[in-house]
Order: C-alpha cells, then sequence, then structure tokens
C-alpha cells in the first residue's frame, strides 16, 4: 500500500510521476487500442485474430438498464468563496457546422450530437456539496515519461488542445466542489491542466497517485476543500490466476496471481465546520456547532474489456467491497462513496457486487432507456456514484445528473470517424449534491435495495 500527501497550491509533492512499474500487455492490444474510447477496442482486440469487422457501437445492448446502486447519505459544502456564475451551458455544434480538420492532412471535424445526458447542467442550490466523477479520457502531457516505452511510450499521447478545452468547459459546467477523475497521467499533468484551464475554480487541493496502470493512468481528486488520508493498493492480490485464454486470445500472462493493476483511490474529503454550518444555514438544516463533515471517497476505474474481461472486472469489484467494508467496521458511522469508471453495467456482477453489500447508486431507479442516465458515447451506464447507508442520508436526488458533451453523430466508427467538434471524452460527468449535514439513517433507508436489480 502507498500513501501520498495531497498537493496544495503551496507546492506538490510529485508521488506519480516516476514510481510507474511496466508490466506485460494483454495479449492483442496495441497502444492505439487502448487509446480509443472503451467501447470500442476491447472489440477490436477480442475479434482481430479471426479479421472480424465489428461497428464499434453495435456490440452493446440496449443502454436502457439503469438500476444502480446507493444506500448512503451524503455530505455537500459549499466553500465560503463560491465560485461566480454559473457558466455556459455545454452544446453541441449545429449540423451543418463547418469542420475544423486541415486539408491533407486529416479527416475534417464534424458537428457533433448530444444524445445521452442532459444538455444543460443543474444549477447547484444553495448550501449543497456537489461532488462529480469524470473520466476525462486520456489526459497525458507532453512530457515523456521514460519508464513507458514500446507499445506504452507516451510520448505523442498529449491530449489535444481542443479536447482539454472541452473537458474544462464541462467541468467548469458543472461546478463541482469535489471532482473525481480518471484517465490522469500523473499528479503534474492534473495540476498543469488545472492551471491552465480551471483557474478561479477554487481547486486548491489535488491528490493523484500512481495505480500502477500498465499505460500510466491512475485516478484522482480535485477539490475546494482539504484533503487527507489517501492511499492505494497497487497490486494488491485479488486471489487465483489469470485464466489461459481472455476471449480468443491466449493470456500471455496465464497462470501468474490476479491482482489489483489499476489500484482504486482512496481519500477523504474534509469540511471545515465553518463551511458545514454556512452551508446548513443555507440549507435549512441545523447543524451540530463546531462539527465538520468528511466523506471517505473510493475512486475506482476497473479493468475494461467487455465480457473477456468481466473475470478481472468481478474479482476487483470483490476486492473494493471488501476494503469498503473495513472502512465502515473501523467507523459505522463514515459517509462512504464509491465513485468512478466501474467499466460495468447495472446489472453486471460487479455491480451486483456492490449492491448486495448495501451500496446503493445515486440513479437508483431509472428505467430502461432513459438516455439521461447513460454516461458513456457508446450509450452504456458504467460509470456510477455509489453511496453507503450513512451517506445516502444527506443525498439530494433531484439535483443528480449525467451532462451529455458532442458525440459522434448515430455512434460511428470511431476508426474512421474522427471526434465532432466539441470532444471532451469518451465518458460523461456524473453529478450528485449532498447537504454536509450529518443526519440519522431511518430503518427503511438501511433495509432499502436496490431498484430493478433482480433484488
Amino acid at each position: 500500500m502507498q500513501h501520498a500527501s495531497s498537493e496544495t497550491s503551496a507546492g506538490r509533492d510529485g508521488l506519480s510521476g516516476g514510481d510507474r512499474r511496466v508490466s506485460r500487455v494483454m495479449a492483442g492490444t496495441s497502444r492505439s487500442f487502448r487509446r480509443a474510447p472503451g467501447f470500442a477496442w476491447w472489440a477490436v482486440c477480442v475479434a482481430g485474430a479471426a479479421g472480424l469487422a465489428i461497428a464499434g457501437g453495435a456490440i452493446f445492448s440496449n443502454p436502457g438498464t439503469v438500476a444502480q446502486m446507493i444506500n448512503g447519505g451524503a455530505s455537500s459544502v459549499a466553500m465560503a468563496q463560491a465560485p461566480a456564475a454559473a457558466p455556459a451551458p455545454i452544446v453541441a455544434p449545429a449540423a451543418g457546422q463547418p469542420g475544423t480538420g486541415k486539408a491533407g492532412d486529416k479527416p475534417a471535424v464534424s458537428a457533433g450530437e448530444n444524445k445521452f445526458g442532459r444538455p444543460t447542467p443543474i444549477a447547484k442550490p444553495a448550501g449543497n456539496l456537489r461532488i462529480a466523477s469524470y473520466n476525462v479520457e486520456n489526459l497525458f502531457d507532453d512530457k515523456d515519461d521514460p519508464a513507458l516505452s514500446g507499445q506504452l511510450d507516451d510520448a505523442k499521447m498529449l491530449k489535444p488542445l481542443e479536447h482539454r478545452q472541452a473537458a474544462a468547459k464541462a467541468i467548469r459546467a458543472i461546478n463541482a466542489d469535489v471532482l473525481a477523475l480518471q484517465e490522469i497521467e500523473s499528479k503534474e499533468a492534473l495540476v498543469a491542466f488545472r492551471d491552465e484551464f480551471l483557474k478561479g475554480m477554487g481547486y486548491e487541493h489535488v491528490v493523484s497517485i500512481d495505480s500502477g496502470d500498465d499505460r500510466g493512468i491512475e485516478q484522482a481528486v480535485l477539490s475546494r476543500y482539504p484533503l487527507k488520508d489517501e492511499k492505494i493498493w497497487k497490486e494488491l492480490p485479488l486471489g487465483g490466476v489469470q485464466p489461459e485464454r481472455v476471449g480468443s486470445d491466449r493470456n500471455p500472462n496465464a497462470g501468474e496471481p490476479l491482482v489489483l493493476k489499476r489500484s482504486p483511490l482512496r481519500v477523504t474529503v474534509s469540511v471545515p465546520a465553518t463551511a458545514t454550518a454556512k452551508m446548513a444555514l443555507e440549507a435549512g438544516v441545523e447543524a451540530q456547532e463546531g462539527k465538520g463533515y468528511e466523506v471517505v471517497m473510493f475512486v475506482v476505474h476497473h479493468k475494461s474489456g467487455g465480457r473477456a474481461t468481466e473475470y478481472w472486472r468481478d474479482a476487483e469489484a470483490k476486492k473494493v467491497v471488501e476494503l469498503v467494508g473495513e472502512e465502515l467496521k473501523a467507523n459505522v458511522n463514515a459517509n462512504v462513496m464509491v465513485l468512478g469508471d466501474f467499466n460495468a453495467e447495472p446489472r453486471s456482477n460487479a455491480m451486483k457486487m456492490y449492491f448486495d453489500s448495501g451500496l446503493l447508486s445515486a440513479f437508483d431507479g431509472a428505467g430502461p432507456g432513459d438516455l439521461s442516465a447513460v454516461t458513456h458515447a457508446s450509450g452504456r451506464i458504467i460509470d456510477h456514484v455509489l453511496m453507503s447507508a450513512n451517506l445516502r442520508a444527506e443525498f439530494k436526488p433531484e439535483t443528480k445528473f449525467v451532462l451529455g458533451t458532442p458525440n459522434r453523430v448515430n455512434n460511428r466508427d470511431w476508426r474512421n470517424t474522427p471526434p465532432p467538434e466539441g470532444w471532451a471524452s469518451d465518458h460523461y460527468p456524473v453529478v450528485v449534491d449532498i447537504v454536509p449535514v450529518d443526519q440519522p439513517v431511518t430503518s427503511e433507508e438501511a433495509a432499502r435495495k436496490p431498484a430493478g436489480t433482480g433484488n
């Protein structure tokens, strides 16, 4: 297990930069596939040996299943220095808008469409603490990491300027107090992104620790409130061994112990008593004098790859459930949130493990075909915010939302269709609000089961 101190605007500890350990890659996977949106690269890898042509979006089921997970109150804390007025909404370019690609260089960039999520954010009410999860898709800088070479070389992985600008626009639009991020290259890359694109947002506190991922991506948190007790579990044994085959391909790691290769990031958000009192007053709830509020976050990014890698994803979910259980055993009153890119839909085995443990989703009960709850450009719901019963008591369900950003029209094949104008990521921000004042948990809430998951 590895610890790192959080960074404030005063300095950086640099823990995420040089401790990467590059290990072998899954058979049939190349850097170019891994850089591609998660909904299609695994299909190419699995089908490559057979020479099959698979359309990126057609391989997936209807996006409707949204029974999700969460049984906990949530904490919310607005800064004494609240950000200025809400930014402009994220809107797809109008149809027929000219592209910006250079002739002879690459195909022209086309207009996109906002098919999933909300086209505009829900304003954050006074007194709410807003927490969001966002896979920003390969937020790499232009610095070459010497620990990454060959197929994993990051020298040319810089996220395009237009995509960084669009991601920052989405982040400004949702106006989260605490932002959990996935696919961050390093703390240095994140701080550079913050300093260039997120000035004035108040994200003075930063945590990002090397997770052990082969291609150098990690989970991170930007926060307006102090962060503490950071922890990861790099290469923690999951039990069992790697199988002989992954899909139709031979597994080069067959027989080796199954371990966490992209550790979750555990961090505590600590809202000072002064901020808690201010938000309680704004929200019209009673707060205990001199008492602050804390949320223990587990930021996850489970193994991608569809059914072929379900065995690994299930093992990761089982281990995270154990870690959350240990957290709640040590402090039964803890406000625990598990959020991030689960690469698993609500009815998957992995998500069932979370639900069975007592966690519920902020979007629990969303009906089949609810496009407003879709979190990925492929039309799937694979990014989630889960809460313990304690946290659920403070959750404000009326302001939860997924913010849609421009996507390829009709989910066109990413292999031959450039990202459209306004492209930020293949994932969308998932946003929840809580009032950061501990509330009693009712027996009904404690016994609540996820809706629509078969429980």
